[in-house]
């Protein structure tokens, strides 16, 4: 993490030496203009100043928790940890519950590799500050470093749910989850190497990777071994679609049914590939039992309505399309956007001008929304490649 960054993080943690109270007005001890002079260097970024004057600081007023802990972060922020840890234990002796010296002490014997320290520190951080976020991501990072990947997705769960948009936890929390997840293939695997489990597992791997055909031949040999297992075929049948293979996707749907006829996802995805096949007539029968099941599917909704204009079936259509979106309520989606413009086409087939100008103009109005907020991840995504945070420097 840069120095910009942590400077980031000081500020919206409420602990940079800004924000800690300073003496009265009117007091002009020596001890008070080191500290305003560490201060003012601490605001201008200028470490190497800040460093020296709030180690001043510390001689004069050797009992100031505040001085040390700024002293702390300053050498935090110049690359000296060990004497920031040793200023920010010195913090803790004299305030044991000041919020975020545990913090930066815990980031520093990070750094250090000093794995356990580290946890121990963030620990107490968190039972001071148990809403803390970041405490809880370093945490879990520290777990991670410390090769307790179990222990570490807690904390990291924990910090998401506090933080849900914060890109930093999300990815260590994701990299913990995936680890776990490694562990217990590999353990998988050591237990019984010839399992059909591991052949899923190694297709689904594959699926990850892109690689399909590799994919296709994994879920091959675990069905060989597996031919009964329910959600075998459909995984199957989701490669070959991916692949474009149409036609041995809807067999393996099908097969899917066969084990498991109450399969309400792999009846709808054979129902949509009959429709890719040029079948409406079965898309209308198996996605009206779909809707049977669950009435208020929107995309069933969406993709009986496309079958049904292929038909020439055009009040059933707009009737599907009108329920699709009536069932989105506030969620936008692809499918209720399409949805907008499939009833602008059929009401001006069927020359009802006002109503096709009116589902035109909500499938725009949408249309904008989504295409605005794409613009903007692609901008946020920009904004985090290492030459934007360099220029930002």
């Amino acid at each position: 993490m840069s120095s910009s960054n942590f400077r980031f993080r000081l500020a919206i943690f409420g602990i940079a030496a800004l924000l800690i109270p300073l003496c009265l007005p009117g007091q002009t001890s020596q001890f008070e203009k080191s500290f305003h002079q560490g201060t003012e260097a601490m605001r201008a970024g200028q470490w190497d100043e800040a460093a020296k004057a709030f180690g001043e600081a510390t001689v004069i007023m050797p009992t100031s928790a505040k001085a040390y802990f700024n002293l702390g972060l300053a050498r935090f922020q110049q690359g000296h940890l060990d004497e920031a840890r040793v200023a920010l234990s010195r913090t803790l002796t004299l305030a044991p519950k000041l919020r975020g010296a545990n913090l930066f002490l815990g980031i520093a014997e990070y750094r250090k590799n000093d794995y356990r320290d580290a946890i121990t520190s963030f620990e107490r951080e968190i039972q001071i500050d148990p809403g803390n976020a970041t405490a809880l991501m370093w945490l879990g990072v520290a777990q991670l470093g410390a090769g307790d990947a179990m222990a570490a997705t807690v904390a990291l769960d924990k910090a998401a749910q506090l933080s849900p948009g914060d890109v930093d936890i999300l990815y260590h929390r994701g990299r913990a989850h995936m680890l776990v997840s490694k562990e217990s293939y590999e353990q998988m695997y050591k237990s019984d190497p010839n399992s059909w489990r591991v052949h899923q597992v190694l297709a689904q791997s594959f699926v990850e990777a892109d690689r399909l055909e590799d994919a296709v031949n994994e879920c091959q040999v675990a069905l060989r071994l597996r031919p009964a297992e329910p959600g075998l075929h459909e995984e199957l049948g989701d490669i070959y679609w991916k692949q474009n293979q149409l036609e041995k996707a809807e067999s393996a749907f099908q097969e899917e049914l066969k084990i498991d006829g109450n399969s309400l996802s792999s009846s709808y995805k054979l129902a949509v590939v009959s429709l890719e096949r040029a079948k409406p007539e079965a898309t209308v029968a198996l996605m009206g039992e779909v809707l049977r099941r669950e009435p208020k599917y929107l995309d069933a909704h969406y993709q009986m309505g496309r079958a049904q204009a292929q038909l020439g079936q055009v009040d059933a259509a707009i009737g599907s399309f009108t329920a699709a979106v009536a069932d989105a309520g506030q969620t936008d989606s692809e499918s209720l956007r399409q949805s907008y413009y499939q009833l602008a086409q059929l009401y001006r087939r069927a020359q009802r001008p006002e109503e096709s100008k009116r589902a035109l103009d909500s499938f725009m109005r949408l249309k904008q929304k989504a295409d605005a907020v794409q613009a903007q991840k692609l901008e946020d995504k920009l904004k985090r490649t290492p030459e934007a945070q360099e220029a930002a420097r």
